[in-house]
């Protein structure tokens, strides 16, 4: 298949860029920089900082996981904005190339994450047909789906990646926690009831793929293990897996005066559960934490 992919070079973009090669797909990965690109992706990836480089374009399939990663700084006035533009704003630019097209795609994964069900929910279970609590994550989320929802019709269907915390080696929420763990200055946030809903990052490129091949599956679909867990779980199960304690609480008052609005992502959870997907006859290879975690971070720290 001929496979247009935005967030190529990021986190999940790169390791699907590799998976959908391995199948040897036709890939194309729009970038801003088409050098640092290149440095970091397949060489049998195409890239282009400009759709209309591409002559004659026929697209069987477009995955738009494009984004700035909305937790690595604090969510300032200015900040909520690059976030929207760098999700919405991109997507509308996708929009219109599409709607230009001569043939259309037959299905387009479009990214987006599980705060569109808002957060401070740790008792509900939430699968796609749940409702959603305001806040920035949530009409951020709805926004970006809303825009991409509206390429669907008889020709073209739609799918939404409502995605959790991955788990994947060289990155994401691990990336940032394995220093501190490894030290042994590991622990729960605040009193670590919160809930985590995660996925494998296998697991999440098994099913963008999952949702390419079946033909009659389009709208929300949350990608997460369907067994979630605790903070203080995670992070039990974490410090096992590195051979390290677990002791230090960090108080989500000191993470709201350093991060500011964004640290609900750290103290406030949501329990959300992928029943579109097992619905649909989808296998997990990893659905419980502690296989997931010796998967991606036990042979690092076997010594």
């Amino acid at each position: 298949m001929n496979i247009l992919l935005t967030g190529a070079t990021g986190f999940i973009g790169k390791r699907l860029s590799q998976k959908l090669i391995s199948h040897e797909h036709q890939v194309v990965a729009w970038v801003r920089n088409k050098n640092k690109a290149k440095a970091v992706l397949d060489q049998k990836i195409t890239c282009v900082e400009r759709l209309e480089e591409l002559k004659e374009p026929q697209f069987d399939v477009i995955i738009n996981l494009a984004g700035e990663p909305i937790a690595d700084k604090r969510w300032t006035a200015a900040r909520k904005l690059t976030l929207r533009s760098s999700r919405i704003d991109l997507t509308e630019k996708l929009i219109k190339y599409i709607k230009s097209l001569n043939k259309k795609p037959k299905v387009i994964l479009s990214g987006s994450a599980i705060g569109y069900y808002g957060s401070q929910r740790p008792d509900l279970e939430l699968d796609e047909n749940s409702d959603s609590i305001d806040g920035f994550t949530h009409t951020l989320c709805a926004d970006w789906e809303t825009a991409a929802a509206s390429l669907a019709d008889d020709t073209t269907r739609v799918c939404l990646l409502r995605t959790g915390i991955v788990l994947g080696k060289g990155g994401g929420v691990l990336g940032k926690m394995l220093l501190p763990f490894k030290l042994g200055l590991g622990g729960p946030i605040g009193n670590g009831q919160q809930i985590m809903s995660w996925i494998h990052l296998q697991d999440w490129i098994k099913a963008a793929l999952f949702l390419i091949e079946n033909e009659d599956l389009s709208g929300p679909f949350n990608l997460v293990s369907p067994n979630p867990v605790s903070n203080k779980e995670f992070t039990s199960a974490l410090a096992k897996t590195v051979h390290r304690p677990a002791i230090f609480r960090v108080p989500c008052a000191f993470l709201k005066l350093v991060m500011g609005e964004s640290a609900e992502l750290l103290c406030e959870g949501q329990r959300v559960i992928p029943k579109r997907l097992l619905d649909a006859g989808f296998k997990f290879d990893f659905d419980l934490l502690e296989p997931a975690l010796n998967n991606v971070v036990a042979k690092e720290f076997s010594t």
